[in-house]
């Protein structure tokens, strides 16, 4: 192959210095056919390319690695392996060469197989205070000693590239709306515009270009932060790229390996501890000089300000039970007996459930995820134990009923006696009167004179403390004035008997 300064050389003694090709191919020591070629291409430099890249210490390992290529293909790409780990697991098999030949050869079979090509992007800027934006990602971890996969909220502040991450165990509405809450208390204030995928707990229709319908609680979420929501193009995930940067950057920073906690709070807590670390130690991708937690500073004082939380939770409508029991997402609460045969609104929080009827709470619960689980609130069932106290015994409510000590012991000490249950029923039944602090301290004491009875509890509950005064009405405004007031005078009465007959 002929050098760039031999072809310069052919070219200026053929054009500049008017010289024959027969003069140049004996000056050359080359064919004419040479000179001919180079002098009619124009070219001033040769390139060779090669057709076919032998690999002799790879050849007999190709066919393995192809089939190691097929299999991942088929998997999603957090399952994938890594080159670098097929390389490795070659190696173990015999191979000798290195780790460049297999990084070209798989980077040449994904072109031929899959029409793998780099695509351009835009890159995107954004004003203080102007965007943020939101995903989910799923992680494993160990809650309790057992393998978990969590579902992780992600913001990203556009501007100052702040991040906030929270774990769930689903990706429903209330944990959406859970999540902004937590995320704009933290955070200080919100976003102008909050730019997502088209989450279908979030979209419910996609329209023409860029327009959607929004659930309505979400909606609701907006008005009340005064952020716009923009929903991306279906399969644009650029369109909101530092979420989806971070995703992968906070799944290799926190969750590899895999990390162990004893329970969801603790997660959380040390995802918002690690969060605060990584912003004051990492600087600016685009601002050098500054961290990110002091352009976080900077951008802080553009978000829209926040006066009250939102009240995030997801509305349901179900139908209360004959045994006053409430399905919802597959367990089964208790709410108070008066809505037995009514239908009542189930508002899902991310952690609790409460149950209204009438604008009136008849029942809250912690939430649980499992299935087909039946909780209990004893107390939900007190007016109906004021006429069946023969379910005190059997009842499944009571079954395991966590009473303070002193009540329970006197629980069992009527146990047996006749009329029993109806006297531990009249003592429960003050509970809302005096309070249970009250009636565990009557309890204690009528255990200590042994006489656990109703009518003693209730005697020292009447001594130790008086009847709750009765709230104080407000008069009204438009009742008449008394010109005399009424006195007390006993002597008035007297005078009614002024000659009139009387009995001595």
């Amino acid at each position: 192959m002929l050098t760039v300064e031999t072809i310069h050389k052919i070219r200026l003694a053929y054009h500049r210095h008017k010289k024959s090709i027969r003069q140049i191919s004996r000056d050359f020591n080359m064919s004419k056919n040479t000179v001919k070629k180079i002098l009619r291409s124009e070219a001033t430099e040769q390139t060779y390319t090669r057709k076919e890249q032998p690999r002799p210490k790879l050849a007999p390992f190709q066919e393995r690695l192809t089939q190691c290529l097929i299999e991942d293909s088929a998997k999603p790409s957090r399952d994938q392996r890594t080159v670098l780990i097929l390389y490795e697991q070659l190696q173990r098999e015999g191979f000798v060469g290195g780790y460049d030949s297999v990084r070209r050869f798989a980077s040449q079979w994904q072109v031929k197989e899959k029409g793998a090509q780099a695509k351009a992007y835009i890159p995107l800027t954004f004003d203080p205070g102007e965007a943020f934006q939101f995903d989910w990602s799923h992680e494993h971890v160990e809650l309790g000693g057992m393998p978990v996969i969590v579902k992780v909220a992600h913001f990203r502040l556009c501007y100052s590239r702040k991040m906030f991450c929270y774990a769930y165990t689903r990706e429903s509405l209330e944990m959406v709306l859970d999540a902004h809450v937590r995320a704009i208390e933290h955070f200080g204030g919100i976003c102008r515009k909050g730019i997502y995928d088209n989450l279908k707990a979030v979209v419910t229709k996609i329209l023409m270009g860029k327009d959607r319908v929004f659930n309505r609680r979400f909606q609701n979420l907006a008005s009340h932060y005064l952020f716009e929501p923009i929903a991306c193009t279906p399969a644009s995930g650029w369109e909101k790229g530092q979420v989806e940067n971070q995703v992968d950057f906070i799944r290799q920073r926190f969750f590899v390996p895999r990390p162990k906690f004893a329970n969801l709070a603790e997660l959380n807590e040390w995802l918002t501890d690690q969060c605060e670390n990584l912003a004051a130690r990492h600087r600016h991708p685009e601002f050098k000089d500054r961290t990110i937690a002091e352009a976080f500073a900077e951008e802080r004082e553009q978000l829209v300000a926040v006066s009250t939380l939102f009240d995030g939770y997801k509305e349901a409508p179900a139908r209360v039970s004959s045994t006053s029991l409430v399905s919802f997402d597959r367990n089964r609460y208790s709410v108070h007996a008066s809505a037995v045969g009514r239908t009542v609104t189930v508002r899902a929080y991310a952690d609790r459930l409460i149950f209204v009827r009438d604008a009136q709470v008849v029942g809250v619960h912690p939430r649980h995820f499992g299935r087909d689980k039946t909780i209990y609130d004893p107390w939900h069932y007190l007016e109906v134990l004021k006429y069946k106290p023969g379910a005190l015994r059997n009842g499944a409510p009571f079954k395991e009923w966590d009473l303070p000590g002193p009540i329970n012991d006197v629980r069992l000490a009527l146990t047996g006696r006749p009329g029993g249950d109806r006297q531990f029923v009249g003592i429960l039944s003050v509970v809302s009167t005096y309070g249970i602090d009250a009636v565990t301290a009557a309890c204690a004491e009528a255990l200590a004179a042994k006489v656990a009875s109703c009518d003693v509890i209730l005697n020292l509950l009447s001594r130790n403390g008086d009847e709750p005064q009765a709230e104080e009405c407000s008069v009204s405004s438009n009742l008449p004035l008394l010109a005399i007031l009424p006195v007390a005078d006993c002597c008035r009465y007297d005078s009614l008997l002024k000659g009139g007959a009387h009995v001595a």
